[in-house]
Parts: structure tokens; C-alpha cells; sequence
């Protein structure tokens, strides 16, 4: 079976056998990838961030449907708490979209965040690139929802969309967290509720204060639950992806995105290879078991990273 030609070819099987390979971290995804690079970069990809509870799977699920309006093909990556027992996604895709199922223009799925920090997974960036050689028009990528920490989502996403509630302090938590400086489309979600425009107004304050030149973020009212304002996300998103494109700055923002990639490629390969080194018959192992006094980590990295760099591993 050639796995990348039957996922060029629109075999949703085959992305997500792809998309389980790199969630198993197994060196096969790597090598698909890797086949598939010619023909990446056409999906618009959207980050959608923000805090427990803010709507951002409801959210989701109403931006599906405005962008199937439109005979687009989309791909929603949803990034979920991991269960202790099996480290798989706690919640189910299914459960979270059921309505979109039987599209054969949508794919869902779920990954486990499986203990990474910043409110992905591990597995995140190959399987955008998965879904974006699977020829989808927009892949929507949601973070787990764990707070202030989920600024790597603009590392990987053209557009990253940050929702908040009314009164509930988001505004301000974000304002300190500085993620106002990361998001490029503001949503105020479950605008039926009280308080809505006066958080409109506190986030457009506090972007006023910090304006710079090129794209100003736009503040968003919507109610998901009610599919109120998703039209209006929509245009907003679209507009920053024509703003990235007319501006050149999508060119400059994937180029540096291919840079923080290499640099976690280099830090996980070098991360295996110096744990290795100090679980091996090595110099250095050696050296660290017959430590009787305290020990000098400083010292003993740098000779890892010389024996690393010797030979490739443990010796």
C-alpha cells in the first residue's frame, strides 16, 4: 500500500492511519511527511485559542458549516485533555461535531495533548501537514483550552483566532499574558449574555494602546450556540489571509514557522540521543554512576554534547 499516494488521492483512511503514525511518534510518519512536502502550503491554516469554557469547539462547528456554505474543504484538528489511563483525547470527535460526520468535505479529529505544554499536541505539526497535503482549503486547529501558556499556536497557524467571554476576566488575563500581541482576530463569544460590548470595548482599548503598523486585529461579538456573527469571523479570517498574502508577510511568517520546526526537530533528536547517552554503557553514564559528591550537571551536558556530536549517540 503507498500510503502518500492514496492520501494525495483523497483516502480519508489513509490520513487518518498517517495522522495515528505521527501521534504514535512513529519514524514512518516522518518519512510521509517528508514524500509529501511538494505539496504542502495551499490550506489556509487557522488557529483558535482561549480559555475552558469560552465556546471555542461550538465555535468550531458553526465556522465548519459557514465555510461548507461556501463548497470549501475543511479539516478541524481539536486538541483535548489526554486520559491518564490510555493518553488518548478525552473528548470525541464525533460527540464534538456529530452534525458534520457524513460530509465527505469535513474531517475531524481528535488528538490528545497527551501531557505537551502550550495547549498541543505532539503530534500537531505533522498532522497539519497531513491535512494540508490532503488538498483541504482550511485546516482549524483548536488548543486544549488550558490558559495563558497556549501561545505556541501562533507558531504554527497563519491566523490564530483568540475567544473570550464576556465578564469573565479573559480580557484582562490576556491583556497581562500577553497574547494580545499574538492574536489576530478577537472573538467575544456567547454574546447573548451580559457584558459583551463592554468587553468589545476593553480589548479594542487596550489594541489601540498597542497599535502598530499593517493588520489591526478585529474585535468580534458572536454567540456560537445561536450561530450569531460566524458570517462576520468568517470575513475576518478571510481578510487576514488576503492581508498576509498582499503584504508578503505569509511568506515571511511560514519561513519562520520551517525555522522553530527545525530547531524542535533538532531538540527532540538531540533530547533522545543525550537521554541515550546517560541510560547507556557510556563514558559519561560511567562517569555520573561513580559520582560520589555532588554532581555538575553543566559539565557532564557538555560532554554529552560532545560525545553526541562525536559519534551520534552512546559509545
Amino acid at each position: 500500500m503507498d500510503l502518500a499516494g492514496d492520501l494525495l488521492a483523497g483516502d480519508v483512511r489513509a490520513l487518518a492511519r498517517a495522522i495515528s503514525l505521527a501521534e504514535d511518534r512513529d519514524p514512518q510518519a516522518a518519512a510521509l511527511v517528508a514524500r509529501l512536502q511538494g505539496h504542502l502550503g495551499h490550506a489556509h491554516l487557522v488557529g483558535l485559542t482561549g480559555p475552558p469554557g469560552s465556546g471555542k469547539s461550538t465555535l468550531a462547528d458553526g465556522l465548519v458549516r459557514v465555510v461548507r456554505a461556501q463548497d470549501r474543504t475543511v479539516a478541524v484538528l481539536a486538541v483535548d485533555p489526554s486520559s491518564p489511563f490510555t493518553g488518548g483525547a478525552v473528548l470525541g470527535d464525533r460527540v464534538r461535531m456529530s452534525r458534520h460526520t457524513l460530509d465527505s468535505g469535513v474531517f475531524i479529529r481528535s488528538m490528545g495533548a497527551r501531557g505537551h505544554l502550550g495547549g498541543l499536541a505532539p503530534a500537531t505539526r505533522e498532522a497539519i501537514h497531513l491535512l494540508d497535503a490532503s488538498g483541504r482549503d482550511l485546516v482549524l486547529v483548536e488548543t486544549v483550552g488550558v490558559g495563558q501558556s497556549e501561545m505556541e499556536i501562533s507558531t504554527i497557524c497563519d491566523t490564530t483566532v483568540l475567544v473570550m467571554m464576556p465578564e469573565s476576566g479573559d480580557a484582562v488575563q490576556s491583556i497581562k499574558a500577553g497574547i494580545m500581541e499574538i492574536a489576530d482576530v478577537f472573538v467575544v463569544n456567547k454574546s447573548d449574555l451580559g457584558g459583551a460590548e463592554r468587553t468589545r470595548r476593553l480589548v479594542q482599548d487596550a489594541l489601540a494602546l498597542a497599535r502598530k503598523p499593517g493588520w489591526q486585529p478585529p474585535v468580534i461579538l458572536t454567540s456560537a450556540a445561536r450561530e450569531d456573527g460566524l458570517d462576520r469571523l468568517w470575513e475576518a479570517i478571510r481578510k487576514h489571509r488576503d492581508h498576509l498574502a498582499e503584504s508578503g508577510e505569509l511568506r515571511s511568517r511560514r519561513l519562520r514557522r520551517v525555522k522553530q520546526e527545525i530547531v524542535a526537530l533538532v531538540a527532540e533528536r538531540a533530547r533522545k540521543e543525550a537521554e541515550s547517552v546517560l541510560e547507556g554503557d557510556s563514558a559519561v553514564a560511567r562517569k555520573l554512576a561513580g559520582q560520589n559528591g555532588p554532581v555538575n550537571p553543566y559539565a557532564l551536558a557538555g560532554e554529552v554534547l560532545a560525545q553526541v556530536a562525536r559519534d551520534g549517540g552512546p559509545g
